[in-house]
């Protein structure tokens, strides 16, 4: 029988690195009454705004109820707002409020912040393999 070492197991080891980089992260984010996965709605709608809540859900893999809570408490923050959509009124699209847009910046920082913390000791080229293993990971 093949010996298992869940020290060494692929699963228990990305839990807990990602609950590290989570739990940095969210320590940082805290001033600013945001969570990472609402910073990950906000990163969406940096790069295109006006995506839709489903759209929202697909790109960052979150199901539809759970990412209308956090679109909700977006909205309650005033970091973005919903608009009924001009041709099919069934669906809202989610906008950057000014303030929403004017945080990009420092938010991203925050982020690289936290990704030089956690990976600034890997070269490029360890660096892209990591991320190009995890997209397969994901696939």
């Amino acid at each position: 029988m093949e010996s298992f070492e869940i020290e060494k197991s692929v699963g228990f080891l990305m839990a807990k690195a990602y609950q590290r980089v989570f739990g940095h992260f969210r320590e940082l984010l805290a001033p600013f009454k945001i969570t990472p996965p609402q910073f990950a709605l906000l990163a969406f709608l940096w790069k295109e705004d006006g995506l839709s809540q489903t759209e929202l859900a697909a790109k960052t893999e979150i199901d539809r109820t759970t990412i209308g809570g956090l679109i909700d408490r977006l909205e309650k923050l005033e970091l973005v707002r919903r608009e009924r959509h001009p041709t099919d009124r069934r669906v809202y699209r989610i906008f950057l409020t000014t303030y929403g847009r004017s945080l990009e910046a420092e938010l991203r920082a925050l982020a690289l912040n936290v990704r030089e913390r956690f990976t600034g000791h890997l070269t490029v080229h360890e660096y892209e393999q990591l991320c190009s293993l995890l997209e397969k990971l994901r696939s």
